[in-house]
This record gives structure tokens, C-alpha cells and sequence, in this order.
């Protein structure tokens, strides 16, 4: 896959986030948990911001962002509309890190920062980045159907 393939995509499944984040009913909603479902829409969407901002813009962009991994599912640090916003920047953040990234780049190994495989290259973390943003948007598709 091309880095702008990839951008792409990024692109089209974070705004399927942001309009999951829309169709919930009140803002306070998107806090909320009920029975085994443990992590509300609002601390997924602030992983996720933490996520790609790390092991995208920062790792292979190069733009500075520090992550606190641990508040992203025990704080709430951000109203929808904050949340939104940080989606979106989160959004040209990605786009702006791979469009960097030469063809060879994406062939080239990834940094020893993410573990996920012996001999991984920056092609196979951006597929797991991708497989992981959608496994948390359906999640997020879950809550709000349940909490709606």
C-alpha cells in the first residue's frame, strides 16, 4: 500500500470516529459505562489520540508529543467538542507524517519503539495501527448504540 493509501485511509476511519461522536444523544453521555463494558467512547477516542499522535507523528514524523498513556483511560480530559477537535488534529497530524515518508521508508524497518514483530517494517505497523483504529471504533460504535 502507498503512504497516501494509507493517509486515506487514517482519514476516512477517524471521521467515522468523529460522526460515531456526533449521533451520541448529550455530551456527558460519551463518559458513561454500563456493565462489562469498561472504557467509555471518550477515553477510546483519547487512546487514540495518544496512539497515532505516538507511533505516527511522533515516531515517523517527527513532531514532538509526549503521551500520557495512563490518563488517556483514567482521566477525562476533554468535552466532545475538544474531542473532536483533537480527532481532526489527529487526522493532519498522520496525513502530515506519511506524506513524509518516501516509498523505501515504508519498506525500511520501523523504530524499536513499537514491538510487534521480529524484522517489522513501517508498512506492517501502519496496518496494525489501522487494524487497532478500527477495532476501537467499533467498540465505539458499541457503546453508543448501548448508551443511545
Amino acid at each position: 500500500m502507498t503512504t497516501e493509501q494509507y493517509a486515506s485511509l487514517f482519514k476516512r476511519e477517524l471521521s467515522k470516529v468523529i460522526d460515531e461522536l456526533n449521533q451520541y444523544q448529550n455530551d456527558s453521555d460519551i463518559w458513561l459505562v454500563r456493565g462489562e463494558i469498561k472504557n467509555s467512547a471518550g477515553h477510546l477516542c483519547q487512546h487514540l489520540v495518544g496512539n497515532l499522535k505516538t507511533f505516527i507523528g511522533r515516531e515517523l514524523g517527527g513532531l514532538p508529543y509526549e503521551r500520557n498513556r495512563d490518563a488517556e483511560f483514567n482521566e477525562r480530559r476533554f468535552e466532545r467538542p475538544d474531542l473532536i477537535l483533537l480527532l481532526t488534529d489527529t487526522e493532519s497530524v498522520v496525513e502530515e507524517s506519511l506524506r513524509k515518508l518516501s516509498p523505501a521508508q515504508l519498506a525500511g524497518p520501523y523504530p524499536p519503539v513499537l514491538a510487534l514483530a521480529e524484522d517489522q517494517t513501517v508498512d506492517f505497523v501502519l496496518t496494525h495501527l489501522l487494524a487497532h483504529l478500527n477495532y476501537h471504533l467499533g467498540q465505539i460504535n458499541y457503546h453508543r448504540r448501548l448508551i443511545n
